[in-house]
C-alpha cells in the first residue's frame, strides 16, 4: 500500500514544483523582462505562455487521475475562458483589472495571439508532465 501511494504522490509532487516554478520564472519575466533588455514578444507571449502552463499544472494537481491529454484540453478550455471574459466590462472588474492580482490573474485586453501563447504552453506543459502517459 504505502508503494502505491508513493507512486502516485511523487508525480503530484513533482507538478507542484513544476507549478511553483512556471509561476516564480513568470512573475521574474514580468518583472524584470524589460529591464534585462529582453524583446516585447518575449515578455509579453513567454508571460502568456507560462501563463497557460501555470494553468495546466494547476488542474493536473486537482484532476491528477485524469490523462494528460484531457488535463490539456480543460485547461485550454478555462485559458479561453477567462480571455473571453476580458471581452466583459463592469466598473467593480475594470477596478480589479487595474490593480497587480487583477492583470496578472485576469489580464487586462483581449488578445486572439494570447490564446495561441496559452496553448503552446499549455501544449509543453503537458508534454512534460512528470505523471505524463501516452495521451
Amino acid at each position: 500500500m504505502r508503494e502505491i501511494i508513493q507512486t502516485r504522490s511523487r508525480p503530484q509532487l513533482l507538478r507542484l514544483a513544476a507549478l511553483l516554478l512556471v509561476i516564480i520564472v513568470g512573475l521574474a519575466l514580468r518583472r524584470f523582462g524589460y529591464a534585462v533588455d529582453l524583446p516585447f514578444i518575449v515578455v509579453k507571449y513567454g508571460g502568456s505562455a507560462l501563463w497557460g502552463a501555470m494553468v495546466y499544472l494547476l488542474l493536473a494537481l486537482f484532476l491528477g487521475r485524469l490523462r494528460p491529454a484531457a488535463i490539456a484540453i480543460t485547461a485550454l478550455c478555462v485559458a479561453i475562458s477567462v480571455e473571453l471574459f476580458r471581452l466583459y466590462h463592469t466598473p467593480w472588474l475594470d477596478a480589479f483589472r487595474l490593480t497587480t492580482a487583477g492583470a496578472l490573474l485576469l489580464g487586462r485586453i483581449f488578445s486572439l495571439w494570447n490564446i495561441l501563447a496559452y496553448a503552446i504552453g499549455i501544449a509543453v506543459a503537458c508534454r512534460f508532465d512528470p505523471a505524463r502517459r501516452p495521451c
